[in-house]
């Protein structure tokens, strides 16, 4: 279990929506957009988008999830930013607990002695070292099962981390790594389109703009989907076309 801070959890907050979430709750097509956690999970200074979801016995502590980011059960995580669609598979843990290897004992009794004795209280230089050491995530990132993020590592958009790895080092974008520790496997795409997908930046799209564009996502090579979403007048795209009544 996550320890780095016992306190109680408090309640999370949400993102601020945009100039047109008044005509979206009206619009058929959308869910809402109200993050689902499940009654068991835990979160404390967290942050969370529109469009999240939260699983079982997840533990959150001052972490900042994007839109459409879930969490799948037993995840844990502390001093981390998650960017937008990020899938978060069961047992992972991300920003893992350090413990002090220079001092005499790597037991939290040198850091955490309030938690056995009356008058020593936590130690906040260390606190402060560990929130230093934040995790950054990047948009649509894939953590398979159980696996673990150190301190300190920044992992690009669009990359995959393989089941049961431990990431020790920094991950590039659309990058798939497995292993312990972490090597690179392979790229998921060729450079150019790695550009062109971080230049179109999807993830930012209006949920009306991702509507249209999921069936060219489930149909269309990437090559063929960045050609024509390029050129799309996102703009224009509607912000709804279909009203509740």
């Amino acid at each position: 279990m996550m320890t780095d801070d016992p306190q109680e959890p408090s309640l999370p907050t949400s993102a601020a929506t945009d100039d047109h979430a008044d005509d979206r709750d009206d619009d058929l097509r959308l869910r809402s957009s109200e993050p689902r956690i499940h009654p068991s999970a835990e979160l404390k200074e967290t942050r969370l988008g529109r469009f999240v979801e939260i699983g079982q016995r997840v533990l959150l502590r001052d972490v900042s999830v994007g839109d459409f980011s879930y969490f799948e059960r037993g995840g844990e995580a502390i001093y981390t930013d998650l960017g937008k669609f990020c899938s978060i598979a069961a047992n992972v843990r991300i920003n893992a607990l350090e413990h002090p290897l220079e001092r005499p004992t790597t037991h939290k009794i040198s850091y955490r002695p309030n938690e056995y004795f009356r008058f020593l209280p936590i130690d906040a230089d260390w606190r402060e070292h560990r929130r230093a050491k934040r995790v950054t995530i990047g948009h649509d990132v894939w953590v398979g099962h159980g696996a673990v993020i150190m301190p300190g590592v920044q992992i690009g958009d669009g990359a995959v981390v393989g089941a049961n790895a431990v990431v020790t080092k920094n991950v590039e974008s659309y990058a798939i790594v497995a292993g312990v520790p972490a090597r690179l496997l392979r790229e998921r795409f060729p450079p150019e389109s790695v550009e062109r997908l971080r230049r179109l930046a999807w993830w930012d799209w209006l949920p009306e703009v991702l509507f249209a564009a999921i069936p060219d996502m489930q149909a269309l090579p990437i090559e063929a989907f960045l050609d024509k979403w390029e050129t799309a007048d996102i703009a224009a795209q509607p912000v709804s076309s279909a009203k509740r009544k």
